[in-house]
């Protein structure tokens, strides 16, 4: 194998999230000792029932991670940070974009600062977004491709991964960033309909409504399953001297949106693929194609994906199936994102950070 965690101690930020819960859950098996920091803000996809079965052998503090001094022992004990707090949701940044910006980039220079005060030199692996490329230039789009984010979210996103590399540059953390493509699997956040069109397409699917292809449906999409991103993260965490601080992480397969759509409606059997007019509010952040080129990280961590679409898929299904109503009662009752239902207060002080991807 390539990483050993037995007896390593791991501070996990959103940990409570979509991909840190998967990525606690691993931890846990390999034998760290983890810590998981999440303020549990709404919107942002935080859920304590992803770590129940784990609640004893990890550490939950909640709080947002620009107040250190709430889990100063565990920043300072840490072996490694993983750092996956933070707002994901484009249509979020848009409306909102004083709340994007105190949870994607203030609050993240707080707390790459307090990793270098209080634990100087730490792996500290920073979890971005392929959003910060904008529309692509060409494809398959590597890490050299210019940076031309076209919402708030990637702005504050590429913000906090230089934020990071800055203190890298002076010694002060051990960085690693890691650009990730659309990410799917066990725990997303399916009562939460401002995530992206992945979760949209499998709440619909478990509610049997149908599946909404906006345009032709003919974009590109290189989907990724959260095992592969945690084997990722797991791997940029434990690579003693990384020869590129910066890595695309995205699926194998490049699948249309219509393909991904037909897909989730095979395997859902109760669910229809409609098209609708692009509404004006997605317009404005629609990109065209993506997929990216993961050359990098296979050559130096020598990471591969291991999941093809429809079996990751048809897994995530039936782990949302299995479960108990802690998650599907969340999906039925949920009529729009959560953060919706709250925004109505005017003024935004600073928000907790939660998870994120």
């Amino acid at each position: 194998m390539f990483y050993s965690y037995q007896g390593r101690q791991c501070l996990v930020t959103g940990g409570l999230g979509f991909i840190g819960s998967n990525l606690t859950l691993r931890l846990v098996r390999l034998g760290a000792r983890v810590t998981v920091v999440d303020s549990l803000v709404p919107g942002c996809g935080a859920n304590p029932f992803n770590l129940r079965s784990v609640a004893s052998d990890v550490e939950i503090v909640r709080a947002d991670i620009a107040e250190p001094d709430k889990f100063d022992r565990a920043l300072r004990g840490a072996d490694i940070v993983f750092n996956l707090a933070g707002e994901l949701s484009h249509l979020h940044s848009r409306d909102f974009p004083e709340r994007d910006l105190a949870i994607n980039t203030t609050a993240q220079l707080s707390f790459a600062r307090a990793c270098a005060r209080r634990n100087p030199g730490v792996r500290v692996v920073y979890a971005s977004t392929r959003q910060v490329y904008g529309t692509p230039q060409f494809l398959p789009v590597h890490e050299e491709h210019p940076i031309q984010p076209i919402d708030f979210n990637g702005i504050h996103k590429e913000a906090a991964s230089n934020y990071h590399l800055l203190l890298g540059r002076s010694g002060d953390i051990d960085p690693v960033i890691l650009r990730l493509s659309n990410v799917y699997g066990p725990r997303m956040a399916l009562n939460i309909t401002c995530q992206g069109f992945l979760s949209v397409y499998l709440r619909r699917a478990l509610l049997g409504q149908p599946i909404e292809v906006y345009g032709h449906g003919l974009q590109v999409r290189d989907p990724a399953h959260v095992d592969d991103v945690v084997d990722a993260l797991l791997r940029a965490g434990s690579c003693s001297k990384p020869a590129h601080r910066i890595y695309n992480v995205g699926g194998s397969e490049q699948l249309t949106v219509e393909a991904i759509a037909r897909i989730v409606s095979s395997l859902a059997s109760t669910s229809a693929v409609v098209y609708r007019a692009f509404p004006e509010s997605r317009k404005q952040i629609e990109i065209g194609s993506y997929y990216g080129d993961t050359s990098r990280i296979e050559a130096d961590f020598g990471w591969r994906t291991k999941t093809f679409f429809r079996g990751g898929m048809a897994e995530t299904l039936e782990f949302y199936r299995s479960q108990p109503s802690d998650y599907l009662e969340l999906i039925r009752r949920s009529r729009q994102c959560s953060w919706c239902d709250v925004r109505s207060e005017p003024r935004i002080e600073r928000f907790a950070v939660a998870a994120g991807s």
